[in-house]
């Protein structure tokens, strides 16, 4: 049985867990598993469940670690080395990959996803993400990329910002351009795109993995996602620009050229979709 948890405070979630008693708690952030530390300390919920720890970065950074957690699921080798240097039993540590939704299991073909989204289907298609929020220079991206020469057609999820999108909407593009609110099916949009310019936020990394769509990193925010920008770049999935001026530029070399079919090639490689599976597997196995 699975219950979510939602937002809900401290408080909430304490009351929930004494009346649900699980058998497995999945965390997938790192404050969960604090609140339960302080659960164990004082001698509730008996019996206590097993607690998993979902890495959901490919940098595992020091409040990820926990005595509560029974074991942790991460994205690769090269996260649970670092955990293991950290001290944690290599047998408390499983290489699952981040999960994602099922849906990018599912997801159309390139071409059945560009007909299913009205996209042109002779054109390269670059999809700009400013996140669930908006953020970031999605503004600056489309003023740059109107400079670009060659012909492509754009796709610019806003989020929900819906600000960014009434000011985008007024603004005459060169190219054919496509503006988004918050979307439910980005896995769709995914599928669609030859190019994914975002942040290296870790889920939304692994949901271009998932499918073998290359990044275009612009301003990782530092921390986790500089290290998984350093993490792409290293496995061959992406490139990083530091100004947004360079990206028509960059674009120029990529699109058509077997570079980008190489960085394709290393984003499927590292692509889990499979990961929530793996997981839960994981966790069963420990309960047996």
């Amino acid at each position: 049985m699975r219950q979510t948890l939602g937002r809900l405070n401290a408080a909430k979630f304490v009351a929930h867990m004494a009346e649900f008693r699980p058998d497995v708690v999945l965390c997938t952030h790192y404050l969960p598993e604090e609140i339960l530390g302080g659960l164990k300390a004082k001698g509730k919920l008996q019996p206590w469940p097993l607690v998993v720890s979902i890495v959901t970065d490919f940098e595992a950074h020091a409040l990820w670690q926990e005595p509560v957690v029974d074991f942790y699921c991460v994205a690769a080798e090269h996260t649970k080395a670092r955990l293991v240097a950290r001290g944690i039993p290599t047998g408390n540590v499983v290489v699952t990959g981040i999960p994602v939704s099922a849906r990018f299991l599912n997801a159309p073909a390139r071409k059945a996803a560009r007909k299913q989204l009205g996209l042109r289907d002779d054109l390269p298609v670059l999809l700009v993400l400013g996140g669930g929020f908006g953020v970031g220079p999605v503004a600056e991206i489309l003023t740059a990329l109107n400079k670009f020469a060659e012909p492509l057609q754009l796709a610019v999820v806003c989020g929900r910002n819906q600000e960014l999108l009434r000011d985008l909407a007024v603004v005459e593009r060169k190219h054919p351009t496509q503006l988004l609110g918050f979307v439910r099916n980005m896995q769709d949009w995914m599928s669609a795109a030859d190019l994914i310019v975002t942040k290296p936020g870790g889920l939304t990394s692994s949901e271009a993995l998932a499918l073998g769509r290359p990044l275009v990193i612009l301003n990782p925010i530092p921390g986790q996602e500089e290290a998984n920008s350093d993490f792409l770049l290293e496995h061959g999935a992406a490139v990083k620009l530091n100004r947004v001026e360079d990206l028509p530029f960059k674009l120029g070399q990529l699109l058509g050229e077997a570079k980008l079919t190489g960085l394709a090639k290393g984003a499927k490689t590292l692509g889990k979709p499979e990961a929530a599976t793996a997981v839960c597997q994981a966790a069963l196995a420990r309960l047996v």
